[in-house]
């Protein structure tokens, strides 16, 4: 699984000009399942995502967490992540997960985090989403368990 995550003011996602998701102070994460991902991938991505430490504590360190900051996360799927571009100019897409093991695997990442107390706000699976954001920092990192990887 692939996930980018920015550490924002506020973010929202947008379906048909309608808000469906909405965060104050936290991480906006653009997230996409690989093929072959699985739960165990999942879990271990909204583990890392929860206790990263990329908020500033009294003195300006990155030291503090969403959960430390008492911040929400906002979680849009986007398979767009897995885009390969390295031949020719139109990205392919195959190494990413057929949209319905995606979907569950995004919902499992969902509940893990939620299952950490962290408010969590999310897009719509497969829809065209519009991602307002104001990147605090700006604070962007990439984060990615391959299947099978065994580091922590």
């Amino acid at each position: 699984m692939r996930a980018v995550i920015q550490r924002v003011t506020h973010a929202s996602v947008s379906v048909d000009d309608a808000v469906v998701g909405e965060i104050g102070p936290g991480l906006l994460v653009l997230l996409a399942a690989g093929a072959g991902d699985t739960e165990n991938e999942a879990r271990w991505l909204a583990h890392k995502t929860a206790n990263l430490r990329i908020f500033g504590d009294a003195e300006g360190k990155l030291n503090l967490s969403v959960q430390a900051i008492g911040g929400s996360v906002l979680v849009v799927s986007q398979f767009t992540l897995y885009g390969d571009i390295r031949r020719g100019f139109r990205p392919s897409f195959t190494r990413a997960a057929p949209p319905e093991i995606a979907e569950a695997l995004v919902n499992v990442y969902v509940d893990a985090l939620r299952a950490t107390g962290i408010p969590v706000a999310t897009g719509v699976f497969r829809a065209h989403m519009q991602v307002s954001l104001l990147n605090d920092g700006p604070v962007t990192i990439i984060l990615e368990k391959e299947v099978g990887e065994t580091h922590g």
